[in-house]
């Protein structure tokens, strides 16, 4: 099917330009005014006058139908990529968790088995690698090989939790991932200091929601962030904070970068809108996610980290629970399954941030399509409006004001953090490879139409240069 998408205001990461965009099937094949014959030619002609026209952005953080204790996230790969289509995300990321005893490249298989069928936008994965103390198993490191031949471009490491690695571990996954041309993310906190605080705790009594934060609090992460820098520093690999959330943290990042240590910092919209005081509220067991929501000074540091340049990108750490779930742990963190909803909150946020003036509408499509594309190999065909890309394009009114609430997001959840907040601009119309899935309010895409993507375009450098050209 070709479509001819007319008159909009086309928004890239570096850029912006009134033209017209024509799709043949999945691919933007012409970007200009007055395309020849661009009528004649297309199926649908869509006039997008006082509209942006966007790419989709790329969730490189999600956590669909993962188990945490007795529970499991509530959002599975279809009802999750659903939502992310609703909010404009049409490429998201999510992560193969090996259980005890099982290979990466067995949890890779099975992960894919579990998602194929269900997806309706592209996706890609990550392989967490379990440190040994998980299972006893000592050859996690070779096995990095396997999955790589297999199209896995970035492995997740855990400083803290059973699967944590220990710092020797840690710095050898470094190196093997450099030699192999991948990217290690990091969940970066100081595993001695947050057990002790815990432990301090719960020998007192203090198990409310408040206490879930002053068991990590910002200098947790910064110990934790430093620790990982280092590291990195010492193999002269590259390095991916995930979930950044702290001011202390940041500044770990900003001194790295000075000494030209390769590293990138994402962060997440709950940590950008909200502050620690949720934890002392009557449902602050709802806004508990590890690492938790910071202070009010650690915001505004985010915020400045986003406007610098010091972060490369925002995605979500999507891994909600039900309330029922949530309120396990009402008088006990200890309980409390871990995480928030973002996935469909996510571009919208940003954009509307963009539209109070805050940041630029070309600084948001880099944070949330540009940097993430080309950290994780997706480009050229994502990331961007540009001939020969992938034709996932959101149209975006600038004009349509919208009120989150559970009775208008797509989640399969039963409540929401966002409840009520108030966004300035939506996305009104969502394509995934040329084919409309989400038009005004209302979901039209289908289950398995999403392709997985596999090492989608492999960097000849070895590096993940975001000022280099794109692979």
């Amino acid at each position: 099917m070709n479509t001819l998408i007319k008159n909009g205001l086309i928004v890239n990461a570096n850029s912006r330009n009134s033209a017209d965009i024509f799709v043949e099937n999945s691919i933007i094949s012409e970007i200009g005014k007055n395309i020849p014959d661009a009528e004649k030619r297309a199926d649908e002609i869509v006039d997008a006058t006082g509209l942006l026209v966007l790419p989709g952005a790329i969730d490189v953080h999600t956590h669909f139908e993962l188990p945490f204790g007795n529970a499991i996230s509530a959002d599975d790969f279809f009802t999750g990529t659903r939502a992310a289509a609703c909010g404009g995300v049409t490429t998201i990321m999510d992560f193969v968790t090996p259980e005890k005893g099982e290979s990466l490249m067995d949890a890779l298989v099975a992960r894919r088995k579990l998602a194929d069928s269900k997806v309706c936008i592209d996706y890609g994965l990550h392989v967490s690698l379990p440190g040994s103390g998980y299972d006893g198993i000592t050859n996690r490191i070779e096995e990095m090989l396997d999955v790589v031949a297999a199209g896995i471009t970035s492995f997740k490491v855990f400083m803290t939790y059973a699967f944590r690695a220990t710092d020797d571990e840690f710095k050898a996954m470094l190196s093997k991932a450099k030699e192999l041309d991948a990217l290690i993310m990091v969940h970066a906190e100081d595993h001695k200091k947050l057990e002790e605080l815990r432990a301090k705790f719960i020998a007192e009594g203090k198990t409310d929601a408040w206490h879930h934060y002053l068991s990590r609090p910002e200098n947790v992460e910064t110990k934790g962030v430093e620790t990982a820098i280092k590291l990195a520093k010492e193999t002269n690999a590259s390095l991916y904070i995930v979930h950044l959330a702290s001011a202390g943290g940041l500044k770990a990042v900003e001194r790295a970068k000075k000494e030209g240590v390769h590293v990138f910092a994402e962060t997440c919209p709950q940590y950008l809108h909200f502050t620690n005081d949720v934890y002392k509220q009557s449902d602050g067991q709802n806004y508990v996610c590890s690492p938790p929501i910071k202070s009010k000074e650690s915001r505004e540091a985010l915020w400045e980290g986003i406007k610098s340049g010091l972060i490369s990108t925002v995605a979500t750490d999507h891994c909600p629970f039900t309330l029922e779930e949530k309120l396990w742990g009402k008088d006990d963190f200890t309980k409390i399954p871990n995480g928030v909803m973002g996935v469909e909150n996510l571009y919208p946020y940003m954009l509307s941030e963009a539209n109070k003036g805050n940041i630029s509408f070309e600084r948001v499509v880099e944070l949330c399509c540009a940097n993430p594309a080309k950290i994780f190999k997706l480009a050229p065909k994502k990331g961007q409006i540009a001939v020969g890309a992938d034709a996932d394009i959101v149209l975006y009114d600038p004009c349509k004001d919208f009120q989150v609430s559970v009775k208008n997001i797509h989640s399969n959840t039963d409540y929401t953090i966002w409840e009520n907040v108030k966004l300035n601009g939506y996305p009104v119309t969502v394509y995934s490879r040329g084919k409309i899935i989400y038009k005004n309010g209302e979901f039209s895409g289908t289950a398995g139409t999403g392709k997985y993507l596999s090492n989608h375009c492999k960097s000849p450098s070895g590096h993940f240069d975001l000022l280099g050209e794109s692979c």
